[in-house]
C-alpha cells in the first residue's frame, strides 16, 4: 500500500500544491489505516468494505483520540480512494456511506487587546533581535497571518509606500493583506538597524532572519513568543495562532465586516471565518449583562 500512498502524495504535492506539513499528516494518517489492514489481514486497497472503514473510525474512536482527529484521519482516507478509484485502482469507493464524526465547536483562544500590547512591547533595548522580534511580533499581529506564512515572506514582498504585505498561503495561494503604521515602523527600524547585523552574509531574500542569518523558522517563532509573553506576565501558554485569532476578534468587536475578515485571513470558505463571530457574540452579551440596567 506504500506504493499506492506515494502516487496520492506526489499527486497533492504537484497537482493540489498541498505544503510539506499537510502531506506528512497526511502520510501518518494513511499509514496508519495501513496498519488496521495488515491487522485485519486486507490483503490490498481493493478488497476493504464499507464495514472495514467503518470498523477503522471505530478503533479510532475508542482509542481516546479527539473527534477532530478522528475526522482527519477520515479524511485522508477518503481522498485515498477517491484517488484510487479515479486512477481505476479500486472499482468501488468503500469510503461513500461512512460519515466522519461530529466534533464539538472549539472556540479559538485569543488574547485581548491589553494583553497583546504587553506582548508587542515586550521585547526591549535596541539590541538585533530585539528590534527583530518586536518587527516580528508587530507584523504578525498587524497582517493575522499564519506564522509559517510571516516566516515565508521576504523583503520585497512589503510594501511600505502603500502599506501592504504580499502573503503567499496554502497552496501558494497568494493574498494582499494591509501592514498598520506601527508594524511598518518596527520593520523600518529592523530592516535599517538589525537585519544588517544579523544577516552576514545570510538569507538576503528573507525577511525575519535567525542571529545566524537564516530564515527565522516557525519553531524560532514559537519559542520567541512565549519567551515574551512571560516577559509580559501573561500567566498562560501563548502560541503565534493566537495572535491571528486576535487579529481576527479585534476586528470583528470593532465592527469589521466578515467577508474582508475572511480575505484577509485567507479563508477559502467564510464558515471557517464564521468561528469568530461567536467570540463576538460572547464579547456582545458580556456588554450586555455588564451594562444594561435589567441584565
Amino acid at each position: 500500500m506504500e506504493q499506492e500512498i506515494n502516487s496520492l502524495l506526489d499527486y497533492l504535492s504537484v497537482e493540489c500544491g498541498l505544503s510539506a506539513n499537510t502531506l506528512r499528516a497526511y502520510r501518518t494518517d494513511l499509514r496508519d489505516f495501513a496498519a488496521f489492514l495488515r491487522q485485519e489481514k486486507i490483503p490490498a486497497p481493493a478488497s476493504v468494505s464499507p464495514q472495514d472503514v467503518g470498523a477503522f473510525v471505530e478503533q479510532l474512536a475508542t482509542s481516546g483520540l479527539a473527534p477532530a482527529t478522528v475526522a482527519r484521519k477520515l479524511v485522508a482516507v477518503k481522498m485515498f480512494f477517491r484517488f484510487l478509484a479515479r486512477e481505476r485502482i479500486v472499482e468501488h469507493d468503500p469510503t461513500t456511506l461512512t460519515d466522519s464524526p461530529r466534533a464539538a465547536v472549539h472556540l479559538p483562544d485569543f488574547l485581548t487587546s491589553e494583553q497583546v500590547d504587553s506582548l508587542l512591547d515586550a521585547p526591549s533595548g535596541d539590541t538585533p533581535l530585539g528590534l527583530r522580534d518586536r518587527a516580528a511580533l508587530e507584523l504578525l499581529y498587524a497582517t493575522g497571518a499564519r506564522v509559517s506564512e510571516v516566516c515565508g515572506l521576504d523583503v520585497e514582498d512589503v510594501n511600505f509606500e502603500f502599506g501592504f504585505a504580499r502573503v503567499t498561503g496554502k497552496g501558494g495561494k497568494q493574498r494582499i493583506v494591509p501592514v498598520g503604521r506601527r508594524a511598518l515602523e518596527a520593520l523600518t527600524t529592523y530592516i535599517g538597524d538589525a537585519r544588517p547585523r544579523l544577516l552576514r552574509g545570510g538569507d538576503a531574500k528573507a525577511l525575519l532572519v535567525s542571529k545566524g542569518g537564516r530564515r527565522l523558522d516557525r519553531h524560532a517563532f514559537y519559542r520567541m513568543v512565549r519567551r515574551h509573553a512571560l516577559v509580559a506576565g501573561i500567566s498562560f501558554d501563548v502560541n503565534p495562532h493566537m495572535l491571528r485569532h486576535s487579529f481576527a476578534t479585534h476586528l470583528l468587536e470593532g465592527g469589521a465586516d466578515l467577508r474582508a475578515v475572511q480575505e484577509m485571513l485567507g479563508h477559502s470558505d467564510i464558515s471557517t471565518t464564521q468561528i469568530y463571530t461567536h467570540l463576538n457574540r460572547d464579547h456582545l452579551k458580556s456588554i450586555h449583562k455588564k451594562y444594561h440596567p435589567r441584565a
